[in-house]
């Protein structure tokens, strides 16, 4: 029952349509039994009738009236039917839009610990074949089921009026038949939750191997990485023989009782028709329509499988539809008046992932328009710290304040809005270079892209480009160096003009004549901003305001430059490393 209220749910817009396309099967099912009771009317008025002649000569327009409603009612039944379809189709379409624009919408808000616990390949799946399916159970599988019941139960009460006794001799089957359905319901649908499990890994292994194709080549590991997406391929392909096969263990059970049917049609029909408790006509009826009884039954097993497909895929989506972020924007959230001053305070702030604790009581507070330097081992929490200002994660402990207001009672779209972020690893879509500039504001004037790309040190290698900023950077970056993307990645944050400009790493892959012009770039920028720098090289934090130093998640030395070289501590020693 959930599962049809999801659907009705997501209907919305066309469940008028639906409801009318539904009755219109209705309407066209039941006048299945229409022309075969025409047809009797003719066999046993003109055909088996010791007055066959004579009726034929006095009510020839009787025939001719007979043989035009066949004719039409033909007709009806077939632009009913292309009409119907036609609105199945459509309906299922919109539905399928909006379930699909509706995950998107729900995954660009949700935060890292979604896609902490999917994987991209299962993302994938959903948004794809899971949507597919339950599209096509929405268009054929339903409008089936309909059509097979009313056919059946039209049938059915037909033959109940030409003959109680017949009628209940070709129902004698049905208890078998339903039994041998449900038997194979309950084997299939764990079989279709592992084969969905199994396709969800292998889209994974294939959209892991894609995107790190340059380290596959790098390690020369094509040989392993085909190893074992032929593996995930191999279960794919078991778990689906496995499904097919328990179809065809039942398939031949269901088929012996369709070929049962007829012989008691036969048989029993025949006897009828000798005794003369059949007409010919009447046993012509039942010999037209038995299959309208088997047919149902025959498809049955094929429903049951496309259902247990449907529910498998349903629920895999209706997990995700439902997901909520646990970062959102309260209800009781405050609006920041006008731009962001920049000042940030950080108060007994603690973070842990799982049970590790990866930051612990932290304390500083950064002055609007200062620059502060994060340093630190690997491990030690730089990145982890830069996340929470702008809440991809959330503190566990502690308070972090942007000027004055707990980051948590601020609208997110506020916060992050006013927050660039540069990192090492670089995400560029594939675009033109000037669209991946100006991806914070895609209404930016030109100009200000150039503006922003010669800050960044990168004008110069975009001109050089076959087309300028008019490039296609392939994803990911994939056609321009490590250094070139971190340009334009730098670019990219400081062309939103941000109040907080979060830089990590950000010129690890430069040499030092390019970090030595982003950081005069930095230093006089046409707008006021806060930044935070986490860095390695002791040229690219010497200036700032502040200098913090974090070990195993917790601040072990803070101050400027002059003052950290004094001490007989990590700054020190990478200092006297480095020059």
């Amino acid at each position: 029952m959930f599962l049809i209220r999801w659907l009705w749910k997501n209907l919305e817009g066309y469940r008028a349509m639906y409801i009318v396309t539904i009755f219109l099967a209705l309407i066209n099912q039941s006048m299945f039994v229409i022309n075969p009771f025409l047809r009797q009317q003719i066999i046993d008025t003109f055909i088996d009738n010791e007055n066959a002649a004579k009726n034929l000569t006095e009510q020839r327009d009787l025939l001719i009236w007979l043989l035009a409603a066949i004719l039409g009612f033909s007709l009806v039944r077939v632009s009913l039917f292309y009409i119907y379809t036609l609105m199945f189709e459509h309906s299922s379409q919109g539905l399928l839009y909006r379930v699909r624009k509706h995950l998107y919408d729900n995954m660009q808000s949700e935060d890292s610990s979604f896609y902490e616990l999917y994987r991209t390949g299962d993302i994938m799946t959903r948004l794809s074949g899971d949507l597919e399916m339950v599209r096509h159970s929405v268009a054929w599988v339903i409008k089936r089921l309909i059509e097979n019941i009313i056919i059946f139960s039209s049938v059915t009460i037909y033959f109940f009026i030409l003959d109680p006794l017949m009628a209940l001799c070709l129902l004698s089957l049905t208890p078998v038949i339903f039994g041998i359905s449900l038997l194979f319901r309950k084997k299939i649908k764990p079989m279709y939750i592992n084969l969905r499990e199994r396709l969800s890994q292998l889209n994974t292994a294939g959209e892991e191997n894609i995107s790190g194709h340059r380290v596959i080549k790098a390690f020369a590991r094509e040989d392993f990485e085909i190893e074992r997406f032929g593996e995930k391929n191999e279960e794919y392909k078991e778990a689906n023989q496995k499904a097919a096969l328990m179809w065809m263990k039942f398939f031949p059970f269901l088929e012996s009782s369709y070929g049962a049917l007829m012989a008691i049609q036969i048989l029993i029909g025949g006897a009828f028709t000798i005794s003369g408790r059949l007409s010919l006509g009447e046993l012509s009826v039942f010999l037209s329509l038995i299959w309208a009884m088997s047919f149902p039954i025959q498809q049955l097993g094929m429903l049951i499988n496309d259902l247990q497909r449907f529910t498998a895929s349903a629920n895999k989506i209706i997990e995700v539809y439902y997901n909520r972020p646990k970062i959102a924007t309260r209800t009781d959230a405050v609006s920041i008046d006008g731009r962001i001053k920049g000042k940030i305070e950080f108060k007994n702030v603690s973070f842990k992932y799982g049970k590790e604790y990866a930051l612990s009581d932290i304390n500083f507070t950064i002055e609007a328009g200062q620059t502060v330097a994060v340093m630190g081992e690997t491990g030690s929490g730089k990145t982890t710290l830069a996340s929470l200002i702008p809440r991809i994660h959330d503190a566990t402990k502690g308070e972090i304040e942007v000027d004055g207001i707990n980051v948590r009672m601020l609208k997110l779209e506020e916060l992050r809005s006013g927050i660039g972020m540069a990192t090492q690893e670089v995400l560029l879509y594939s675009d033109t270079a000037e669209g991946c500039i100006a991806f914070g504001n895609i209404e930016m004037p030109f100009e200000e892209v150039v503006n922003y790309a010669e800050k960044a040190d990168a004008h110069g290698f975009i001109t050089a480009m076959y087309e300028g900023y008019d490039t296609i950077i392939g994803e990911r970056g994939v056609g321009i160096s490590g250094g070139q993307k971190q340009r334009i990645a730098l670019a990219r944050a400081l062309a939103i003009k941000p109040a907080i400009l979060i830089l990590d790493d950000t010129t690890s892959a430069v040499d030092l004549e390019t970090e030595r012009h982003i950081q005069e770039s930095l230093a006089n920028l046409d707008f006021s901003c806060t930044k935070i720098i986490i860095a390695q090289r002791i040229s690219s934090v010497k200036n700032a305001d502040k200098i913090i130093v974090l070990k195993n998640g917790r601040i072990s030395e803070m101050g400027t430059h002059a003052e950290l070289v004094q001490n007989d501590g990590y700054y020190k020693e990478i200092y006297d490393l480095q020059t």
